[in-house]
């Protein structure tokens, strides 16, 4: 099939599932009220037209809500005050920016509380710096944001309204905030990245979210800031980097936020545990979790007035430094002897740093990718001591599996699947280790002093 026909046919796809999605307002009674605000204090994103557009498009075909707008100084002097307020059942703050002119800031807090809706799009994160209350109802606050790029978004929940459209992820290209004053136990993730958007440095990076606010009801997305992710019909004359089908399918995005942020679709407001358990059949084969992916309990630094590097996001261990950091070796309070470990781990370009056995025996994690040669230096070697049989690690910004076993002095590693190490004599600690006592039960510790890692889902199981 051709290329052309192919991306007919995916237009058409997603054509449908959006009119799907538009289907559940069909049975609408009196359709709710938007109130679209698009005043800018600051920066004056070029998308905000194409985005008033979308929203009336959108207002049009699920004939469920409609939409008014504030476009000046003087529309909000009058469409945002307390009385004027009640005449609306939600506001949508499109790429606002700055310390916006809303006559009472307090009572429109309040009015939200009281059981209303807030779609915040974009820049509505660099809104009202000066207002904390804001912050706290939006969930987090504008920090800085690098150059457009070329995202793999985390779907965090396929059964919510907003995101349930989507696969596990989407890509798309953009503009990606980062944000401060950010809680994720304060919010239910919809989408997210594992590593920084741009660096690929491991890290939790909240791209879209909601809440409960009183008994209102917050949905906020950063994805639009371009015109192409916003308009599938974007004009000629614009350098369009996304495919139409990705405007159609952050349509569908923005549109199920806004049904059930007016309570005309359902979906979770919880925030979303990221305690980590291991799944019922390796609890059966005997296995316990050795991080369990809230804090760093049964962990201590190697060095206690080292630089605490480490922390715990989104379920992750982390260790970031940069170029002219150190950061500190991580270890766990628990020794053991004879064991299988299993763990993932991640890194981004040029990143240096292992996982001990015992405290003494270091497979190495390192940047080579994509492996033309191999060594006792290479990833996934012994290091300094024994090379891997084969490459078989993914390439930076990729979780990699491994599966570790060491019984006396001889040990089996399998990465991806792919065994590369088989029965391995350890006949000294590979360099670096906590003490020469090999015939002793050691801890895992966690290389912390070269480089950015991320490890997660760390589950061992004692040998007899």
């Amino acid at each position: 099939m051709k290329k052309q026909t192919l991306r007919t046919w995916a237009k058409m796809a997603l054509t449908l599932a959006l009119l799907s999605s538009l289907a559940v307002c069909a049975w609408a009674q009196t359709p709710k009220r938007l109130l679209v605000v698009s005043v800018t204090k600051g920066f004056r994103h070029d998308v905000i037209p194409s985005a008033d557009q979308m929203l009336a498009d959108l207002a049009q075909m699920c004939g469920k809500f409609t939409v008014d707008y504030v476009r000046t100084d003087d529309d909000m002097s009058k469409k945002m005050t307390t009385e004027a307020l009640k005449d609306y059942d939600g506001v949508v703050f499109n790429n606002t920016t700055g310390d916006l002119p809303i006559p009472d800031p307090d009572a429109f807090l309040e009015w939200i509380k009281s059981g209303k809706a807030f779609i915040g799009l974009h820049a509505a994160a660099d809104t009202l710096p000066n207002f904390p209350a804001y912050t706290e109802m939006l969930g987090a606050h504008f920090k800085t944001h690098e150059a457009q790029v070329e995202v793999e978004a985390l779907n965090q929940d396929p059964y919510h309204p907003a995101t349930r459209n989507w696969g596990p992820c989407i890509r798309v290209f953009d503009e990606i905030y980062q944000f401060k004053d950010f809680h994720r136990d304060q919010v239910h993730g919809l989408l997210t990245m594992d590593k920084h958007p741009n660096s690929k440095i491991p890290g939790d990076y909240p791209i879209s979210w909601c809440k409960a606010y009183g008994q209102g009801r917050v949905f906020y997305t950063s994805l639009g800031h371009r015109i192409d992710v916003v308009n599938p019909n974007t004009p000629a004359d614009y350098q369009r980097l996304n495919s139409p089908e990705v405007a159609l399918e952050y349509r569908q995005h923005v549109l199920g936020g806004i049904l059930w942020a007016l309570g005309i679709e359902e979906g979770s407001a919880e925030p979303q545990s990221t305690a980590y358990s291991v799944n019922p059949r390796e609890r059966r084969e005997g296995f316990e979790p050795l991080f369990d992916g809230v804090d760093l309990s049964g962990w201590h630094l190697r060095h206690a007035d080292g630089r605490d590097s480490w922390s715990v996001q989104d379920g992750m261990l982390v260790n970031q430094v940069t170029k002219d950091e150190h950061g500190t070796d991580l270890v766990s309070d628990r020794k053991f002897k004879d064991f299988t470990v299993r763990y993932e781990y991640m890194i981004p370009k040029g990143a240096n740093s292992g996982f001990y056995l015992r405290g003494r025996y270091e497979i190495q994690i390192l940047d080579d990718y994509p492996g033309h040669s191999l060594s006792p230096t290479s990833d996934g070697s012994f290091y300094n001591f024994a090379a891997p049989s084969s490459f078989a690690s993914r390439e930076p910004g990729r979780w990699n599996q491994v599966e570790a076993t060491i019984r006396g002095n001889r040990a089996t590693v399998i990465l991806n699947h792919v065994k590369i190490h088989d029965d391995v004599e350890l006949t000294r600690p590979t360099g670096g280790q906590l003490d020469n006592d090999v015939d002793q039960p050691g801890p895992i510790f966690l290389q912390g002093d070269h480089g950015c890692v991320a490890f997660r889902n760390i589950r061992i199981k004692g040998l007899n």
